[in-house]
């Protein structure tokens, strides 16, 4: 009687843990749960192991959702790493860890966290914790794409799906690695395979009920709407963001992306820039949208200066500068880049400070057709061999 006694004791206790935690968090008060933590430790003597590492990941996790906490949660995670060092709890120890270098990723200490991930991966391999492992290779990907090495990126997202493919992947966990995965799918420029994973992304994140898998939910339209922009499929927009899809989610974080798509298909770089003004916060907090907007923005500008140099042979780039509202050097390095790639048949006179332009080439056939001449010498020659093989 006794046993259950306490068990239903340390049930309530339990219970009345996590509301405190829950009455800190809805008050701001990160520092209140990182002293919570500390004086638990003694109550996390008297009950199992698991339930120990259940609660202090749930506290860290209500500290996560604080905002401005960050440097709080590194804290507060270095402490109870040290602490389940100490009291040799290793299955504590290795999500914790793996926190901590999400932790670093989040707050863009980079080095940080692969210092973490990268000894801690061969510990969770060795303890087998497939779950863990994917959260691990996830994270190592978010940090590798963060810094711009996407092979790496890409592997060590290989290696999260490999790893996921074994086990039951939560909803929560398949929708990170959809968005993942879609992430990368947008920086390689493969615009379409992109929207299928954010729109699976989508899909889980809304089966999901708390308020942060809708704020991801409302994250994954926010990318699934910016990858009709960039596949040039503008008008696209307009479906989703008016569809049942999007209505739950009508605020000024989706009107960006529409305000971004009437600009493209105006192919207008004034209204870029002033939907940019206009909703900046929401544009440029995002380091994904942010860069892929830089893109969009150079794709316009290329396009707006080859509108405007078409009808002149010869034109002063002043002039060039004057009709497009842009500063002259600006002009001047983006035509001259425009060159060096080819995309602009012409050169730079800075002696008279002038555009020539070209008139496009013809495209001259000889060499395809010699080459497929070539080709099919080779067919007939092998051929021949063949037949004189045979009659040997």
């Amino acid at each position: 009687d006794n046993g259950d006694s306490n068990d239903d004791t340390n049930k309530i206790r339990e219970e009345a843990i996590m509301h405190l935690g829950a009455i800190h968090k809805t008050q701001r008060d990160a520092s209140a749960i990182q002293q919570l933590v500390v004086e638990l430790r003694p109550f996390f003597q008297t009950i199992p192991k698991a339930k120990t590492g259940k609660i202090v990941r749930a506290l860290i996790d209500e500290v996560s959702l604080i905002e401005g906490a960050a440097e709080t949660v590194i804290q507060l995670c270095k402490e109870s790493i040290e602490w389940a060092e100490t009291e040799k709890r290793t299955f504590l120890r290795l999500p914790l860890q793996a926190k901590l270098a999400s932790s670093y990723y989040e707050t863009g200490q980079y080095q940080d966290s692969l210092k973490i991930i990268v000894p801690l991966l061969r510990e969770v391999r060795k303890m087998d914790d497939k779950r863990l492992l994917v959260s691990m290779h996830l994270i190592e990907s978010k940090v590798q794409h963060a810094q711009n090495h996407l092979p790496k990126a890409r592997a060590a997202l290989t290696a999260a799906r490999t790893a996921a493919n074994s086990i039951y992947c939560p909803p929560q966990l398949q929708a990170e690695l959809d968005m993942q995965s879609g992430t990368l799918h947008a920086e390689e420029g493969d615009y379409k395979t992109a929207y299928s994973y954010f729109y699976e992304a989508y899909e889980s994140y809304e089966s999901l009920t708390t308020a942060e898998d809708k704020a991801l939910a409302q994250l994954c339209l926010k990318y699934m709407l910016l990858t009709k922009i960039m596949a040039g499929n503008a008008d696209d927009v307009s479906n989703l963001t008016s569809g049942k899809l999007a209505l739950q989610f009508a605020d000024p974080k989706l009107s960006s992306m529409m305000a971004i798509a009437k600009a493209y298909k105006a192919a207008s770089l004034h209204q870029f820039q002033q939907a940019k003004s206009t909703y900046r916060l929401e544009l440029e907090r995002d380091t994904v949208i942010h860069r892929h907007l830089e893109q969009l923005y150079q794709k316009l500008l290329e396009d707006n200066l080859l509108r405007i140099v078409s009808p002149f042979s010869q034109v002063e780039i002043s002039h060039v500068a004057s009709l497009i509202e842009l500063d002259v050097n600006q002009v001047e390095k983006k035509l001259s880049q425009m060159i060096l790639d080819k995309k602009l048949p012409g050169i730079l006179d800075q002696g008279n400070d002038c555009l020539i332009v070209f008139d496009d080439p013809e495209s001259d056939g000889t060499y395809p057709a010699t080459l497929e001449t070539i080709s099919h010498i080779g067919t007939v020659v092998d051929s021949l061999y063949t037949r004189a093989s045979r009659l040997r």
